[in-house]
């Protein structure tokens, strides 16, 4: 599909497709949200980053919390363009990428990241921020995986020897990807009516699990944000709650290779360049009334592999 005639499909300007901040049902979400606005005072700023619109393919755990929002008003404010974000799993969002129908992409998927850039669809990855997964479950912990501690693989192997119900994204997301590589740890291959997928964005996962009393793992921001108004505890926490490094869940932002498609390259490399800078990772440090995402980008001595793919995947 040719980009420009995909854009034309959707759409210019304002919420072509909305599914909710949080989610509105469907097997994949897709929404294309437009940000920022353009005006004789900026064209002068536009013009140093490249013209024309800028459109971003995005996890779903990075949309969800509204952080965003919050860099993509500062982000149009500084370059007077506008931010079409496409919220989707990170599978879909690379593969949107790989389309030629995205300019850059912000996932949480080291491997499918990597393979994304071995097939030269990618370039100039960067660390963005990490935060963590949790294991979350009704109060009365029917498996009862509050005895195993902080122990991912402990709790995964309590819930399916005990067949509570646990829902999966299962949309090949980083947080399904995460998921199924804890099963495979854990020596299990779930299956049953226990084991249900429910195909859409991590809030309305959370809130089907709540309303069903299932356990199933999250992001600490999205969980954040949903916290007051759902009945899930966390029994299990990542490297931010102390726990285990398994549980570390890294974003990474990506350019697509402006030699394979025709996309706003100048622009993606804009994007990039204040998202890894001091004013976006500021931002990301500073968002929510917690630390949902501990900015990565700032470092003296950055860490080469960031850039190109892990040898052998991870």
């Amino acid at each position: 599909m040719l980009r420009r005639r995909y854009l034309q499909t959707v759409g210019t300007v304002g919420v072509v497709a909305t599914a909710g901040c949080l989610g509105g049902g469907g097997d994949e979400r897709t929404e294309m949200k437009d940000t920022g606005s353009r005006s004789t005072a900026d064209a002068t700023t536009e013009a140093d980053a490249g013209t024309g619109d800028l459109v971003l393919a995005t996890a779903t755990t990075a949309y969800d919390t509204g952080l965003l929002d919050a860099l993509h008003d500062a982000f149009s404010a500084r370059f007077g363009v506008r931010v079409k974000t496409l919220v989707q799993g990170t599978g879909a969002a690379l593969r949107t990428a790989a389309d030629g129908d995205a300019d850059v992409v912000i996932t949480h998927a080291r491997s499918a990241e990597d393979a994304f850039l071995r097939a030269g669809h990618g370039v100039n990855r960067r660390d963005l921020m990490h935060n963590d997964f949790l294991v979350v479950g009704p109060s009365d912990d029917p498996a009862g995986i509050d005895s195993v501690g902080n122990d991912p693989i402990g709790a995964f192997r309590a819930i399916a020897d005990s067949e509570a119900l646990f829902l999966s994204r299962g949309d090949d997301s980083g947080t399904h990807r995460k998921e199924q590589a804890l099963w495979t740890e854990a020596g299990i291959t779930p299956a049953g009516r226990w084991y249900q997928a429910t195909g859409d964005g991590m809030g309305d996962t959370l809130r089907q699990a709540s309303r069903r009393g299932a356990y199933t793992l999250v992001d600490r921001g999205t969980y954040s944000v949903v916290a007051d108004s759902s009945s899930l505890v966390p029994f299990v926490e990542g490297p931010l709650g102390g726990g285990p490094e398994i549980l570390r869940n890294e974003y990474a932002v990506i350019a697509t290779n402006p030699a394979r498609h025709d996309v706003n390259y100048t622009l993606a490399m804009a994007y990039i360049g204040f998202l890894t800078g001091r004013e976006g990772q500021g931002i990301i440090r500073d968002f929510g009334d917690s630390t949902l995402f501990v900015p990565d980008a700032l470092d003296e001595s950055p860490p080469p592999d960031q850039y190109r793919p892990l040898s052998g995947g991870d």
